[in-house]
């Protein structure tokens, strides 16, 4: 069955991703996802879906990236707010492990390295190619490295990042409550400095 393009659908702060054109069967699922608690609601995702619940806190927000679980998890605080699905890196373009300090955001972005593929709300991780961007969402690692979300998802994830917001690239979380406050490493932290030293001259 073919399905249509995706469209969000918020009430009180919950946003859901639906599709134009789905099955009332499927559009109950997505109710259903809505009266969840969020943690549960994230176990309970489609490829292509997500759930959103901001209460709009200053809370500094972080991110953790399950390649086990195929989702992406954003926190305010210790609070989760939001979880999608995700394709990370397929085999032998596997999405590098870590933590990482969001280096640079583009709505519009293209790909310099795969032929101006188009990559919208870049939000880029390493300066050798790996980012977070809308994209295609099979419910399987199937990009080259990138960690794609739902559009939906990446505009909203879009809005509510800095510059130097963290992101943990991890194969051992299930979701749930935030894992320790994650550190970049020192051998990413170096690099970045040495870029950014690059970039200025």
């Amino acid at each position: 069955m073919m399905i249509g393009m995706m469209r969000p659908v918020t009430a009180i702060g919950l946003a859901v991703a639906l599709f134009a054109g789905a099955s009332p069967a499927l559009a109950a699922s997505a109710g259903a996802l809505a009266a969840m608690p969020i943690e549960q609601a994230a176990t309970e995702l489609s490829p292509n879906q997500f759930v959103w619940k901001d209460n709009g806190e200053s809370e500094p927000v972080s991110i953790v990236i399950s390649l086990l679980e195929q989702r992406a998890f954003v926190y305010r605080g210790s609070s989760m707010i939001a979880a999608t699905t995700i394709s990370s890196g397929k085999d032998g373009k596997d999405t590098p492990l870590g933590t990482y300090p969001i280096l640079q955001k583009n709505a519009v972005h293209k790909s310099s390295l795969y032929d101006d593929a188009s990559m919208p709300f870049m939000q880029r991780l390493t300066w050798d190619g790996i980012a977070i961007h809308a994209g295609r969402n099979p419910g399987f690692p199937a990009s080259h490295g990138c960690i794609r979300v739902p559009l939906g998802f990446a505009k909203q994830l879009f809005g509510v990042t800095t510059l130097g917001t963290t992101v943990t690239v991890t194969d051992d979380f299930e979701g749930g409550a935030m894992p320790e406050a994650p550190v970049v490493d020192q051998e990413t932290a170096v690099a970045n400095l040495r870029q950014s030293v690059s970039l200025d001259r």
